[in-house]
């Protein structure tokens, strides 16, 4: 209607509008090179665990005492990499061993949690009424009692083995992974997708495998990666206190031993080595959910 031009203002106006979107998602779907290393990262440790006794490294519970090099423990060498302790065992060697018992504990916790605490979250969501408040209600009481008292209660009173442990962190990652389930299925459960299925005849069971868990596990599996991390740093907790597995190593009690005022001051490479593992583990984990819950935009108030 008007050939008269517009002014700048309004033109920087609408490059603004018009690029800010494109920035915004060219960030958001982006993981980024950190994410891959994080990734990588946990991937090699995972491995190493696993194939440890196809490595070819040293008994972690055998004495290697070396004339050569005097009483131990041995600093870090090419022989020790990681050193060796008071009793001349490869602190690299136990530290690849420790591993099994952390991970595994780190991810059986996680993966009960999204379990029973995914799929009671669910469907407190999904049928909501009466099962709605129970369920929020357990989670309510979960979330209020301190996790590492009821931590401790438990592995006190049962055997404290790997299966015992690894069930009461995952017992205490139930409430915040159900509480996540539960108000990404509401959020869900009102879209126009899920309203269409269930106008066409869909049920009840269908709507919440084939609609509404692909929408849910996507925002559970950003916290998984976090939940393992803190199972992993708990059950270091736990082996400071002589409440972690018993029978085998992991990345706590290898800690643990080296953890002795003389040790530390003479020798402390000998919980270095594993706290040093531990804490690039636990960064990775952190690093990886944290990219992508930015990446699926995981609102901050579902967490």
């Amino acid at each position: 209607m008007s050939d008269l031009p517009e002014s700048p203002a309004l033109l920087a106006a609408d490059v603004i509008l018009e690029d800010a979107p494109s920035e915004s998602m060219a960030s958001r779907r982006t993981l980024g090179i950190g994410f891959w290393i994080a990734v990588g990262w946990i991937v090699l440790i995972v491995l190493a665990a696993l194939l440890a006794p196809y490595l070819g490294l040293k008994d972690p519970d055998e004495n290697y005492i070396n004339r050569d090099l005097g009483r131990p423990p041995y600093p870090p060498s090419g022989e020790f990499w990681f050193g060796s302790d008071q009793d001349a065992r490869d602190v690299f060697s136990r530290t690849i061993y420790g591993a099994r018992v952390s991970l595994v504990v780190g991810f059986a916790a996680m993966g009960c949690g999204m379990l029973f605490g995914g799929t009671l979250g669910m469907l407190a969501g999904f049928l909501r009424g009466w099962f709605d408040r129970v369920i929020s209600f357990v989670f309510l009481v979960l979330l209020s009692f301190p996790a590492l008292v009821l931590a401790i209660l438990i592995t006190s009173l049962l055997d404290r083995n790997l299966r015992t442990v690894a069930g009461t962190l995952g017992f205490l990652s139930i409430a915040p992974v159900g509480r996540l389930a539960r108000a990404t299925t509401i959020q869900y459960s009102e879209r126009e997708f899920v309203l269409a299925a269930r106008t066409l005849g869909a049920k009840n069971g269908r709507l919440m495998i084939r609609e509404l868990l692909p929408n849910v596990v996507i925002p559970m599996g950003a916290l998984a990666l976090l939940g393992v991390a803190v199972a992993i740093v708990a059950e270091g907790a736990l082996a400071f206190l002589g409440l972690s597995v018993e029978q085998e190593l992991s990345w706590g009690k290898l800690i643990l031993l080296g953890s002795g005022t003389n040790i530390l001051q003479d020798a402390p490479w000998v919980s270095m080595g594993p706290i040093f593992v531990l804490f690039l583990t636990v960064l990775a984990l952190n690093f990886a959910g944290d990219r992508v819950r930015e990446y699926f935009d995981v609102r901050e108030n579902m967490l």
